[in-house]
């Protein structure tokens, strides 16, 4: 995704759909010269490139500019399978209280959970918004998502407590981040769509700080 392109993308999508069109009208007294149509129509500042001069567009011409972020199928592949990622790793979390020894691993169960809750809501709203062609999820393939536990590794970190609960959990959670990282990776990537970009990127600035949490607790 081309960086300049995806810029000036975002800034003229936020101005079109919050509706900050700046109505300029023709320069008097002798200043510069008409920045826009003297009609009073509004019209829409766009950012130069760096050094360079704004300029004024129609809503139409923001429009026509405004480069294609469609969702590819990368980005369905993403966003579908993150959801579940994220499931697991709640199930997982959920675990943790009734569980843990450790206090430091009761408390990033929980960040955890205050964290990848709420993403799961923000990632089923874009399915819902964006559907994949023909309306076809692609299945649910758990075994192509890196980092997912394996059903014998629920069990066992199901059936764990004290500190063999918390060594096999800090474990298996390292594990499933490094996935969503290598995931969001390829979703940044191959992707198209601006709003998955800032959801993977998110995921690699939340979980990337929590890989390091859990290691120093090693």
């Amino acid at each position: 995704m081309d960086m300049a392109n995806a810029l000036l993308g975002r800034f003229l999508g936020a101005a079109l759909t919050a509706g900050l069109l700046l109505t300029l009208t023709g320069c008097q007294d002798g200043d510069a010269g008409p920045r826009a149509a003297g009609d009073g129509s509004p019209v829409v500042v766009a950012p130069g490139k760096p050094g360079g001069p704004a300029r004024t567009l129609t809503p139409e011409q923001a429009a026509k500019e405004r480069p294609d972020d469609s969702p590819n199928a990368a980005d369905h592949t993403y966003v579908r399978h993150m959801v579940e990622h994220h499931r697991q790793a709640l199930a997982m979390s959920a675990l943790a209280p009734g569980r843990a020894s450790a206090d430091g691993v009761k408390r990033l169960a929980e960040r955890i959970s205050a964290a990848q809750g709420p993403e799961i809501g923000a990632m089923e709203k874009w399915l819902s918004r964006h559907p994949a062609p023909g309306g076809g999820s692609g299945g649910h393939d758990h075994a192509a998502m890196p980092g997912m536990a394996t059903e014998q590794q629920l069990a066992e970190l199901t059936a764990a407590k004290g500190a063999d609960f918390d060594r096999l959990f800090l474990r298996l959670m390292t594990a499933h981040h490094q996935g969503a990282l290598k995931m969001a990776g390829e979703a940044l990537a191959q992707g198209n769509n601006v709003a998955v970009e800032e959801m993977a990127n998110e995921v690699v600035a939340t979980q990337s700080a929590e890989i390091e949490r859990m290691r120093a607790m090693g």
